[in-house]
């Protein structure tokens, strides 16, 4: 929360208990919630990430689902649940960036997702495939197939800036792409902070 309308007040809660708030916290999301609720009309919540970039609003909808990066989730609205995601493929945990567990966001209704950068959403059809940067893949509809592929081509290996690996995201769902991970925003600033020896 960065500011709030005077009318407005906060509860911070372990909703779902214990076990519920374990999970949120082992997938990236906090222990405990913050709910906010008006007093004598509507009210206004301000949300900010982290680091400079982009906030989205994701439709949620029983049946359509969304796994987003730890670090993604923001804020949603009571009817929305966040729960732990497993990395279904091995080379996908130690390859892709994102490590054994995700969030998975399911229920109805709104959920913010926050990251660096600014953000690309592709509606991808069946069967087709963006090959996205490690780390750059936000998030995705849960329909979606996420894998993890070779570059290819040893000169793109060592010469191309991207690794060893791609993302591989096949259709069909909508997929979330940052334009910049908070690795790549700390490597572009370092040049200009103070060296003090």
């Amino acid at each position: 929360m960065k500011y709030m309308s005077g009318n407005t007040r906060m509860n911070t809660s372990m909703d779902g208990g214990l076990w519920k708030g374990l999970k949120r916290s082992v997938s990236g999301a906090s222990l405990f919630l913050v709910t906010f609720t008006t007093e004598g009309g509507t009210g206004v919540v301000g949300l900010g990430g982290n680091v400079p970039g982009k906030i989205i609003d994701l439709k949620v909808v029983p049946g359509r689902n969304w796994i987003l990066q730890r670090s993604a989730y923001l804020a949603s609205q009571p009817s929305v649940d966040i729960d732990i995601a497993f990395q279904k493929k091995l080379g996908s945990i130690f390859f892709g960036g994102e490590g054994l567990i995700l969030q998975r966001i399911s229920g109805n209704g709104v959920a913010w997702a926050s990251a660096c950068g600014d953000f690309n959403v592709v509606d991808l059809k069946p069967g087709e495939m963006y090959k996205v940067s490690t780390a750059n893949a936000v998030g995705w509809e849960e329909s979606v197939k996420y894998d993890i592929s070779a570059v290819g081509g040893v000169k793109n290996v060592l010469f191309g800036g991207e690794g060893l690996f791609v993302t591989t995201l096949t259709g069909p769902g909508k997929i979330i792409i940052q334009s910049m991970t908070v690795g790549e925003l700390a490597m572009s600033i370092a040049p200009f902070l103070p060296n003090k020896g």
